[in-house]
């Protein structure tokens, strides 16, 4: 009689069935990413405390999901929402990323300061790798730091890591050791600042091309002027910029890798988002050059958008870091960031 009733009332059939469950998976998800989001949230507001200010949200929001796992573990449940926010969101915010790109200013200032930008991807990712390989630090998480040193932080490791393969846990660590190293470096820029025989311009020079993240940027070349500032985050830009050749030729170096090497990690996928990046700053910088208007507040709600969901993606991340790890793997490597960034800042300031 009572399977009479659930069958009567809809209960009973196999699709009913099926669709809760498929109901409940999508509710699943959707906490999942709300989790991340959460998270991140918490992480621009810890960003806002004094002290931690500096640090900015992605160390933050990372920081977030290490404590959450290390304390309640990993919510396996929401894995599928949590592995979109880490994976796909990702992407999507690079994508968006590019509207903060403008080629027009990149190209227009010339081929030298691009030589310059290229000299310290080089030189990061060179010294990374002597270092790495002289102090044995973990090879993947050291290449994915001299990336994140060479060219612009965070979203640099981000838009490399699909290409190599990097696990989660690396792109997690990495992210943050870049944030937090370069942060200290910014703050002690500030410091030294007044106490340095260089020019505005050459200071902020200096600040674009051996700092990390655009906000490292803005923060250690500010105290300059507004002078120093602009050159400051257009040297910064050109870094950004070389991003898209760089990781493709990673893309291109991988594949010959795997066409000598029977092995799946040396088959990268194709980096669709940078595609998008390029497109999304074409069109942004065209607009700009052919003297159409795009509204200044939907730059910057394009821009908000695409670092909270970047906040996001780190918080996906970091739910993949082991606290013993940070002992155990990461020790190493970030000694030898550490080392880095002090000779880049060394080598890049005697040649301003």
């Amino acid at each position: 009689m009572q399977a009479d009733r659930q069958v009567a009332r809809g209960w009973g059939r196999p699709g009913a069935a099926m669709h809760r469950g498929r109901g409940r998976q999508v509710g699943l998800w959707l906490a999942g990413v709300g989790l991340t989001w959460g998270l991140a949230g918490l992480g621009y507001a810890l960003a806002l405390v004094p002290g931690v200010n500096h640090v900015g949200p992605l160390a933050c929001s990372i920081v977030l999901a290490v404590v959450w796992r290390h304390v309640a573990g990993y919510p396996e449940r929401l894995r599928p929402g949590i592995q979109f926010s880490a994976r796909r969101l990702l992407r999507w915010a690079i994508v968006l990323a590019g509207a903060q790109l403008n080629l027009v200013v990149v190209v227009h200032n010339g081929l030298g300061l691009l030589l310059r930008d290229a000299a310290t991807i080089v030189f990061a990712l060179g010294v990374m790798g002597l270092l790495a390989r002289w102090a044995k630090a973990d090879g993947t998480l050291s290449f994915l730091l001299g990336v994140g040193t060479g060219v612009c932080g965070a979203s640099a490791i981000a838009a490399v890591s699909p290409v190599v393969k990097a696990a989660d846990e690396d792109t997690a660590l990495a992210a943050g050791m870049v944030a937090v190293v370069g942060t200290v470096a910014a703050v002690l820029y500030t410091v030294v600042h007044a106490w340095l025989p260089l020019a505005p311009k050459a200071y902020g020079l200096w600040c674009g091309i051996s700092l990390h993240e655009v906000a490292q940027v803005a923060l250690a070349a500010a105290p300059a002027g507004n002078a120093a500032l602009a050159l400051a985050l257009l040297a910064k830009l050109g870094r950004v910029f070389l991003l898209v050749p760089l990781t493709f030729l990673l893309m291109l170096w991988q594949r010959r890798r795997g066409a000598t090497v029977a092995d799946d990690w040396a088959r990268p996928e194709f980096p669709w988002f940078l595609l998008g990046f390029v497109a999304v700053s074409a069109v942004v910088s065209t607009a700009t050059w052919a003297g159409w208007l795009i509204p200044a507040w939907l730059l910057q709600a394009v821009a908000a958008i695409s670092k909270f969901w970047l906040a996001g993606a780190m918080v996906g991340l970091g739910f993949h870091v082991h606290a013993g790890s940070l002992r155990g793997r990461a020790l190493r490597p970030l000694l030898v960031l550490c080392v880095t960034s002090l000779l880049l800042s060394l080598g890049t300031y005697w040649t301003v």
